[in-house]
C-alpha cells in the first residue's frame, strides 16, 4: 500500500462524488479554483505562505492505483464507468502560486488551479490540508521569531504535534520562517535542518546524584554538552553544572550551556547568569524552554532575560491560540464563465487573480488584488506560475533559499503589522478591472439565481 500522503485517495468522499457527478453530466471543461483565507485570526496581521512543495509533489505523482480503484469498487456508490476513468486519470493542470516564504494577507489568493473541472476538485482537500497547516505554523513561528528580539528559537514540537507529518511540516515551516534549529532528528535529515538538544529529566533522576548524571553526560559530550539543570533545585542545578564546567575545563573542553525548562524564567535567568558570570563562566550558554510562545517570548525580552536561545515546542507546533484557518478552495471560473459564491460572511472573489505588491524604499506599502491578465507597473506580480501540464515549470528552491526570501520580506513589513498584539491591519485593494468582474457576476448572480435585475 502506498504512503498515505501519495493516495488520491486523500480527499473527502463528496469530492469524488462530486467528480462521479461531472463526468456522468460530461461538465469536463477547465476550471479555476481558488484557495484564500478569508480572516485573520486573533492577533494576526500577516501569514506565511507555506505547504506549496508538498502541494506539487501531490499534484505530480496523482494517480489511482489498482487498490485504489478496489476499494472505491467496494463501496458499492460509483459506476463502473467512473472508476475506469478515474484509473487513467491524472493532474494535467497548471498551479499560479505565492512562492513559499512569501507574505500575505487575508482574500489574497496563496495558489489557484486551473485544471479540468475534475482533476481540479479531487485534489482540494488535500491542498488545503497542506497549506492550511503550514501556513498556520509558519506565521505562529515568525511570531515567535520575532517575539525573542534576535535570541535563537528552536523548534522542540514534535512529540506534541497531532501527528507524524504535522511534525514534519511544523519542523520544516518553523524554520522556513526563521527558528535556528529543530530538536526532530528525521527533518534534520529530510530537510537539511540544523539538529539540536540536551537531555531529559529522566536522565538526571535515573542517577543518585543529580552531579553524576551532569559528569557522565560530560564525559559524553564533552564538546556539545549542555545541562539540564532544574530537576530539583535550579540554583543548585546550576551551582554543580559550574562544579562540572571546571573539571571539563581541567580536561581542555568546556561546558556549552545549561537549560532551564520550568519555574520564573525571568528570575530563573538572571540568578543562573549571576552564579555563572560569578564563577568566570560568561561564555556558558542558558537556553530557556518550557511551554512557551510568542508572548511568554515578549515577556522575557522586554524584562531584558538573559537567555541566550529558546527551545518552542507545544504552543509553537500546535499554533495553541490560533489552531486553524479560515482557508477556502472556490471555483472562480469554470468553461470560460466568471463565478462566484455570494453567502453571508463567504463572499469570493471571481476570476483567475493577481496580487501586485508594491514597496517603497524597501518597505511594504500595499497590495492590489487584481486579475490574472492587468498589468501595473511599479508594482511586483507576487503569484508565480509554478505548474504547467501537471509538471513543474522549474526546480524546486531550497530551504535555506526560502528562509532568506521570508527574512528579507519580512523585515520589510511596517513593525505596526508584525506586532503580536493588536497588529494593524495591511492595506490591501481591489483592482478597478477586479471590482467591474465582481459587480457584473453578483449581478448575474441574482438575475440567474433569485430573478433580480
Amino acid at each position: 500500500m502506498p504512503p498515505f500522503n501519495h493516495s488520491a485517495l486523500l480527499t473527502d468522499l463528496y469530492e469524488l462524488t462530486m467528480a462521479q457527478g461531472y463526468f456522468q453530466c460530461k461538465k469536463l471543461e477547465p476550471a479555476t479554483f481558488s484557495l484564500f483565507i478569508r480572516k485573520y485570526p486573533p492577533e494576526r496581521g500577516y501569514f506565511v505562505a507555506a505547504g506549496l512543495e508538498d502541494v506539487l509533489d501531490f499534484l505530480e505523482g496523482f494517480s489511482f492505483g489498482d487498490q485504489d480503484i478496489d476499494y472505491l469498487r467496494s463501496t458499492g456508490i460509483f459506476a463502473a464507468e467512473f472508476l475506469d476513468f478515474l484509473r487513467g486519470l491524472r493532474f494535467t493542470g497548471a498551479v499560479w502560486a505565492v512562492p513559499e516564504g512569501r507574505l500575505v494577507f487575508k482574500d489574497e489568493p496563496i495558489l489557484e488551479v486551473s485544471a479540468p473541472i475534475i482533476e481540479a476538485q479531487l485534489v482540494e482537500t488535500f491542498i488545503i490540508n497542506q497549506v492550511n497547516l503550514q501556513t498556520m505554523i509558519a506565521t505562529k513561528a515568525s511570531r515567535c521569531v520575532h517575539a525573542a528580539q534576535g535570541r535563537a528559537v528552536i523548534d522542540f514540537s514534535l512529540r506534541r504535534t497531532q501527528g507524524i507529518d504535522a511534525g514534519m511540516k511544523a519542523a520544516r515551516a518553523s524554520y522556513l520562517a526563521g527558528c535556528s534549529s529543530t530538536s526532530n532528528v528525521l527533518a534534520g535529515h529530510r530537510y537539511g535542518i540544523p539538529i539540536v538538544g540536551t537531555m531529559a529529566h529522566s536522565f538526571i533522576s535515573s542517577f543518585e546524584r543529580e552531579i553524576d548524571a551532569f559528569r557522565s553526560f560530560a564525559a559524553s559530550f564533552p564538546t556539545n554538552c549542555i545541562l539540564l539543570i532544574d530537576t530539583y533545585d535550579t540554583l543548585a542545578g546550576a551551582r554543580k553544572a559550574v562544579t562540572v564546567a571546571r573539571e571539563m575545563a581541567r580536561r581542555g573542553h568546556h561546558l556549552r550551556g545549561v537549560r532551564i525548562d520550568s519555574g520564573d524564567l525571568l528570575a530563573l535567568g538572571r540568578e543562573v547568569r549571576s552564579i555563572l558570570d560569578e564563577s568566570g563562566l560568561k561564555d556558558v550558554k542558558i537556553v530557556g524552554s518550557g511551554g512557551l510562545d510568542e508572548y511568554d517570548l515578549a515577556a522575557l525580552a522586554d524584562g531584558q532575560a538573559p537567555y541566550d536561545s529558546y527551545g518552542v515546542g507545544t504552543k509553537m507546533g500546535v499554533s495553541a491560540d490560533a489552531p486553524w484557518l479560515d482557508i477556502a478552495y472556490k471555483l472562480v471560473e469554470h468553461g470560460g464563465r466568471s463565478v462566484m459564491k455570494t453567502s453571508t460572511g463567504k463572499v469570493s472573489l471571481p476570476g483567475a487573480k493577481q496580487i501586485f505588491r508594491y514597496c517603497r524604499e524597501s518597505r511594504l506599502r500595499k497590495d492590489l488584488l487584481g486579475l490574472r491578465g492587468e498589468s501595473y507597473p511599479g508594482a511586483e506580480p507576487l503569484l508565480q506560475k509554478a505548474m504547467d501540464h501537471g509538471k513543474r515549470i522549474a526546480p524546486s528552491p531550497s530551504l535555506e533559499d526560502l528562509k532568506t526570501r521570508f527574512l528579507a520580506e519580512y523585515e520589510s513589513l511596517d513593525e505596526g503589522v508584525r506586532s503580536i498584539r493588536s497588529p494593524e491591519e495591511y492595506p490591501v485593494d481591489l483592482s478597478p478591472g477586479l471590482r467591474d468582474l465582481l459587480e457584473k457576476t453578483q449581478g448575474q448572480v441574482y438575475q440567474t439565481e433569485l430573478g433580480e435585475s
